[in-house]
């Protein structure tokens, strides 16, 4: 069992009230890890204490800042035992686990690259001697808001660009995934990016509405960043903006895979699976929707039930298991209710379906129709469902038929008709011929309608995390008409 406590202005402190919470294995019910329960007080201290340390962070050379960033990511990368440990915390796969180390240490490392990269400008006046500017500042204290479903990849995409920029940070950590997160925290410490410039607190659930807001509220915080659902992403914004304050928005998803007619099938099998049920389907990317032309929809969901059918859900500890568990057994209730309901509606169960406690099996429907919840609703879960159609057309209008609108894919061996149907999918992210799960920490990551907006990553997410100022130089005398 891991002891978790806040890091506060460089400091592990146990809550101001003594208060803490437990987070407990999925699968075994077994304690990981008690977590401290923060206060509204300790939720202030925390941006106090972030506002102390920016002054000195913002004012550090950008080597300096690239030198520090690059240190944290590998000691990142030197613990990823630790962050394994911790895998518990959500009944992760080991291999997840690994791969959110991996790319959050590369998402540091390419932050570090832009210490450099954020660029002013000059601009024309017409006020004769005055030199006008376009500045990038940082803006103060910025709050991240990560959640839990892939923990080291997230908490650490909330804190690299803005540190990167000059910002010093407040991270609030997911319930779900506390210990993962104070750890990011403490690498970042101990790569002496210096006392209270990240800083993460951890709250109770019941806690979560209040330390939100309150974190929200203080006047230092100047930016706002959240990742998870569009449901609590939409009180996120509603709160952000009653205090003027910007907000980005990275939220749910409900993938669509359109298949072409002369797709390569087994290409597509492989990519819908990975993006099915990798992670038990919990990630935002995650393909929900298999929107495939009807002349080769059979044989396409012939041989994704195979492929499905083979990846084993079960405990992370299983040797047999390929996918681990859900995040709690609840989820898994709801996302039957979902599956019931389709099937109850006349959709056909492929294949999977099988719930116990928080492991689900991969699970595949066909004849999902617009009036069963399956077809409109985010499952976050091992579901796909087949949505079959006539030509491109039809399939662009299947796939555009939602509210979401975050990440897709295109199969198709002709690049340049995928490519045309690719810049009228109503989404922030589109690949053709790969699967809709793909991150890469240079790449701008946001999405459009309920998915949110703004994007992550590198350059991007300079605009967001930077103040863009007007400074002038008066050059010589100037005239005034009073």
């Amino acid at each position: 069992m891991f002891e978790v406590s806040l890091l506060i202005g460089g400091q592990s402190r146990a809550a101001a009230d003594g208060r803490v919470f437990e987070r407990r294995n999925p699968v075994t019910g077994e304690v990981v890890s008690r977590v401290a329960a923060a206060t509204l007080e300790d939720a202030d201290a925390a941006v106090a204490a972030a506002q102390a340390a920016f002054p000195a962070w913002a004012a550090l050379a950008p080597n300096e800042r690239r030198a520090r960033l690059l240190k944290a990511a590998e000691m990142l990368e030197d613990r990823a035992p630790e962050f394994l440990a911790v895998a518990g915390e959500t009944g992760a796969m080991a291999n997840w686990y690994g791969f959110n180390v991996h790319l959050a240490a590369s998402m540091l490392r390419e932050a570090a690259a832009m210490t450099t990269q954020i660029y002013g400008e000059v601009v024309p006046s017409d006020v004769p001697g005055s030199f006008a500017m376009a500045l990038r500042q940082p803006c103060g204290v910025v709050l991240g808001i990560a959640p839990w479903n892939a923990p080291v990849i997230l908490g650490t995409r909330a804190l690299a660009m803005p540190l990167a920029c000059g910002n010093t940070l407040v991270l609030k950590a997911s319930e779900l995934s506390p210990a993962a997160h104070r750890l990011i925290g403490q690498v970042l410490q101990d790569a002496g990016l210096g006392d209270g410039v990240v800083n993460v607190i951890t709250n109770a659930p019941e806690d979560a509405p209040a330390i939100v807001a309150r974190l929200i509220a203080n006047p230092a915080v100047r930016r706002v960043n959240f990742t998870g659902s569009t449901h609590v992403g939409r009180i996120i914004g509603e709160l952000s903006a009653r205090h003027l304050k910007p907000a980005l928005l990275e939220l749910g998803g409900k993938a669509p895979l359109l298949v072409l007619d002369d797709a390569d099938l087994d290409a597509a099998v492989e990519a819908a699976a990975f993006g099915a049920y990798f992670n038990q389907g919990q990630i935002c990317m995650s393909t929900e929707r298999l929107v495939v032309d009807a002349r080769v929809a059979d044989a396409f969901v012939d041989k994704l039930a195979s492929k499905a059918a083979s990846l084993h859900a079960g405990n992370p500890s299983d040797s047999l298991s390929v996918l681990g568990s859900l995040i709690d057994a609840s989820a898994g209730q709801r996302i039957k209710a979902l599956v019931d309901d389709a099937l109850a509606k006349g959709a056909r169960l492929v294949t999977g379906g099988q719930l116990s406690g928080s492991i689900m099996q991969a699970t595949l429907l066909d004849g999902v129709t617009a009036d069963m919840r399956l077809y409109h609703e985010e499952s976050f879960g091992p579901v796909a469902v087949v949505l079959r159609g006539e030509g491109d057309e039809e399939l662009l209008r299947l796939a555009n038929d939602s509210e979401f609108g975050l990440s897709a894919a295109i199969f198709s061996r002709d690049v340049s008709r995928a490519l045309v149907l690719a810049q009228r999918v109503e989404s922030g992210i589109c690949h053709i011929n790969g699967p809709t799960v793909h991150d890469e920490a240079q790449m701008p990551f946001g999405g459009v309608k309920a998915s949110g907006y703004g994007s992550f990553g590198s350059k991007a997410s300079i605009d967001f995390f930077t103040q863009l100022r007007w400074v002038t130089i008066q050059n010589g005398p100037r005239h005034y008409p009073i």
